[in-house]
């Protein structure tokens, strides 16, 4: 056999070969700058004082994520190794990937997503501007971990200055029971408290072995005696019909409102979340509580603003 017909053979067969190597060379880039972006913080590690790595260690990726520390290195020295969709799934879930992120890492490995839909932290623009149209009327986008991702400026001073609490902070189950202004704000506290823990529980039973959903509950137990009486009971409430609202308002006084919760999708995600006025008072109370903040931003961001670059279609609102 010649040279040329050697090569007419093996040159087709090497393609896949060479394509797949490329795709596992950008996979394993892709995962190291995602990881690397990542603060021990979000996550509930502590930086601690000999840190150089710039985000996460990739020991810490594979603890969260609940993965071999060999296999998930060689996933970044980019080995021909086999992965699977529950692996990647947790992979994405603990880099915390966006849907476009997510859709990536999974075209990448030439794995069918299971979850294609999956809840994204981000929000979108056209999100963003509901909530601008919506002002004076409070309103916010939660996810289904009671994150507060976005709100306009009258839902930011509606139980408390929400622009001085930090980021990370800025959860309403850890407000309702760790910050004395929200707490304060809530009338009806005892029976919200009671249905928010009961929802938290029924929600968390799809994210067990998710990191963020542990820290968060390790916090409330650790910080809140009456959360951990309340978890205690095992109450379970999946969802539970809009009602009225009653807040206690440091700037204008008592507000009646309707709670709305609108959803794009299953409800099990993340949601917009409107507060309209139940009487003529309240909705001049909520007009003057909007124009003292008028100067403040009008949309306010909890989470990072490369989390926003995902489509409406990852919302369930």
């Amino acid at each position: 056999m010649t040279s040329v017909e050697e090569s007419r053979r093996t040159v087709p067969d090497a393609r896949p070969a060479d394509e797949g190597a490329t795709r596992r060379r950008e996979l394993a880039a892709f995962l190291r700058s995602r990881r690397e972006r990542i603060t021990p913080e979000r996550v509930g590690l502590s930086r601690g004082r000999r840190r150089r790595t710039p985000g996460l260690r990739r020991e810490e990726v594979a603890h969260l994520a609940n993965v071999g520390v060999t296999w998930y290195t060689w996933l970044e020295q980019a080995r021909a190794i086999q992965v699977s969709a529950g692996v990647l799934d947790a992979i994405a879930r603990t880099l915390l990937l966006d849907a476009n992120e997510r859709e990536y890492l999974f075209t990448l490995a030439g794995v069918a997503d299971p979850t294609p839909g999956a809840e994204s932290p981000g929000v979108p623009g056209p999100l963003r501007e509901v909530l601008r149209q919506l002002a004076p009327i409070p309103a916010c986008v939660q996810n289904s971990r009671y994150d507060i991702l976005a709100y306009n400026t009258t839902y930011g001073q509606l139980l408390c200055d929400l622009d001085a609490v930090p980021a990370e902070d800025r959860n309403c189950m850890l407000l309702a029971f760790t910050h004395p202004g929200w707490r304060a704000a809530l009338v009806d506290r005892e029976e919200t408290v009671r249905l928010m823990a009961a929802n938290y529980r029924a929600f968390m039973a799809g994210h067990l072995a998710e990191p963020a959903w542990k820290h968060l509950l390790k916090r409330l137990l650790r910080e809140s005696d009456e959360f951990r009486a309340l978890w205690e009971r095992h109450e379970v409430i999946r969802s539970h019909p809009a009602q009225h609202k009653r807040f206690r308002n440091p700037h204008v006084g008592l507000l009646h409102l309707h709670g709305t919760r609108l959803w794009l999708g299953p409800q099990s995600g993340s949601r917009l979340i409107a507060y309209s006025p139940a009487d003529e008072e309240s909705r001049e109370r909520l007009e003057r509580l909007h124009a003292m903040f008028a100067g403040l931003s009008l949309v306010h961001i909890s989470e990072p603003t490369r989390q926003a670059r995902i489509s409406c279609a990852g919302f369930i609102l």
